[in-house]
């Protein structure tokens, strides 16, 4: 973005930037004290979202005549395993396993206020004990969800919080835990001896939990390093040069969890949420091996129907030649790693 816009940089001065872009001087905040995307700032217009609910979309016939949802697998043995997994649990939650780590991303259980859930949560949420971390990307309340919050930190009373700047305060008051750690992008968390590494980084969103504190937390995505594997979780994200900058710091990844949904009409959403085909352009800029999608299926957020995402992927992916490494998981199936 213009320097002239940033008027200074934030970081967690109790952590490291191992891996940074050259120059790199921290989170950049603007002359109002809120954080802002690498190159295009982002404040909620109140008259683009009246100017997107009056409008008329095309989707809408196609829309309310949709039956489809995805589909969800209700075994849940594989929390009693031990093997490196990833389990798609819908929407941007995940559980994963490796190196015998137990994480959970962005996890809602739920609906989302008056938002109805549309696939089933695969595992009775009690079930997910023992958990090492919980990472919270942002803090839309899609992501961010009080209830399911305070359900895991009852459950894993010793489980520890890792997200961006700005948000232990509202963590805080959903679970009543000491162990929150805050970071900047680029930024490594503590892990002590654990054997994964976990660093927050860049994406193209905004944040906001009421009509007065728009970008006053920090919003992004995780890279989990393993000896031998890398993954990443993208966050929410519109398209952005944050994808090859991301391979240029980290070189490649194993796999990268992206979003796909909440993407028309895209002159509305296309700012914060990319489309199946740009979050494939982000993919290849990655330099990653194996595609997994996230933020469909699961709520209605935009005008595209429920399954059109998934239909955008495919069709893509295929003018690409990259059906072959996509691996488009079933809610509550394992991906052994």
């Amino acid at each position: 973005m213009p320097n002239n816009q940033i008027k200074t940089y934030q970081n967690n001065t109790q952590l490291k930037t191992p891996k940074a872009p050259e120059g790199w001087q921290g989170t950049p905040v603007d002359q109002k004290g809120k954080f802002v995307n690498l190159n295009h700032p982002f404040v909620p217009n109140f008259a683009d979202v009246f100017r997107w609910k009056l409008e008329s979309s095309p989707f809408k016939k196609e829309k309310k005549a949709e039956v489809w949802n995805p589909t969800v697998f209700k075994n849940d043995s594989w929390l009693k395993g031990t093997e490196d997994i990833i389990v798609w649990l819908g929407h941007s939650t995940f559980y994963i396993r490796i190196n015998g780590t137990r994480i959970i991303t962005d996890p809602v259980f739920g609906d989302i206020l008056s938002v109805k859930r549309r696939s089933e949560f695969p595992v009775d949420p009690h079930q997910l004990t023992n958990l090492d971390y919980v990472l919270l990307s942002h803090d839309h309340r899609n992501h961010l969800d009080e209830k399911s919050l305070k359900l895991l930190s009852k459950q894993n009373p010793n489980v520890r919080y890792l997200t961006g700047l700005g948000m232990k305060e509202i963590v805080q008051t959903f679970t009543k835990s000491n162990k929150i750690e805050e970071a900047g992008w680029y930024q490594q968390y503590e892990t002590g001896s654990s054997p994964i590494k976990i660093t927050f980084i860049p994406s193209r969103h905004w944040s906001s939990r009421s009509l007065l504190d728009a970008n006053q937390r920090l919003w992004g995505g995780f890279v989990i390093e393993t000896a031998n594997k890398r993954i990443l979780f993208g966050g929410d994200s519109g398209y952005d040069t944050h994808y090859k900058q991301l391979a240029t710091i980290f070189g490649c990844f194993d796999y990268a969890i992206l979003g796909i949904g909440a993407y028309e009409p895209a002159w509305f959403m296309s700012t914060n949420h990319q489309s199946p085909a740009d979050a494939l352009k982000g993919f290849t800029e990655l330099n990653a091996a194996r595609f997994i999608p996230m933020h469909y299926g699961t709520f209605d957020l935009s005008d595209e129907p429920l399954s059109q995402p998934l239909k955008d992927l495919h069709t893509a992916a295929k003018g690409l030649n990259l059906e072959g490494k996509l691996d488009v998981l079933s809610i509550g199936k394992p991906l052994v790693l």
